[in-house]
C-alpha cells in the first residue's frame, strides 16, 4: 500500500513540474488566481463545496480574460 502511494505522488509531482516547463502566460496566471480567489470567497460566502467550486470556476474564466487583456 505504501509503496503505490510513493509512486502516485512521484508521478504527480513529475506531472506537476514538467506543466512549469515554459514561462505561463498572462492569461493562465489570470486563472490560476481568479481560480484560488474565486474558489475562497465561494467557500466563504456559501460553506459549500458546491460553492467553492463555482466561485472557483466562475474565478478561473473571469481571471483568464483579465489576464489576456495585460500586456
Amino acid at each position: 500500500m505504501n509503496k503505490r502511494l510513493i509512486i502516485a505522488v512521484l508521478a504527480t509531482g513529475a506531472l506537476a513540474l514538467g506543466g512549469c516547463s515554459t514561462t505561463p502566460t498572462n492569461a493562465q496566471v489570470g486563472a490560476t488566481a481568479g481560480a484560488v480567489v474565486g474558489g475562497v470567497m465561494g467557500s466563504a460566502l456559501t460553506g459549500s463545496t458546491a460553492g467553492t467550486v463555482i466561485g472557483a470556476g466562475a474565478g478561473a474564466a473571469v481571471g483568464h480574460e483579465i489576464g489576456k487583456r495585460i500586456k
